[in-house]
């Protein structure tokens, strides 16, 4: 994940693409809202329901919801930086694993 004055990006490889049916999200700061830390995302993405993309139960989930309105790209003991979007489609929240997950949820909020 990269975040700049403009930006915040998410920067998938090639296969997370490929078997996450996901590419490269970009969203301006200015349509992040609601942002969150969540300490154990493989829980909040298993209670969600039916998911399309790449799925290693209680490993690692690179999805989409089948309504296409939230991303994940998460794995087991790492925290993730959730965020709602505005203007991006169908998508209207991103929750991705980063071990700097609180840090960016400071910079996002101030």
């Amino acid at each position: 994940m990269h975040l700049s004055e403009e930006k915040i990006e998410i920067r998938l490889a090639p296969l997370e693409k490929v078997l996450g049916l996901l590419g490269n999200i970009r969203v301006p700061l200015s349509d992040v809202s609601d942002i969150q830390v969540v300490e154990d995302p493989l829980y909040d993405v298993m209670r969600v329901g039916l998911k399309v993309g790449l799925r290693l139960p209680w490993l690692y989930y690179v999805c989409r919801s089948i309504r296409l309105d939230q991303a994940w790209a998460v794995r087991r003991g790492v925290p993730a930086l959730s965020f709602a979007i505005r203007n991006h489609g169908a998508l209207e929240r991103v929750t991705v694993s980063t071990r700097d997950a609180h840090e960016l949820a400071q910079r996002l909020e101030s």
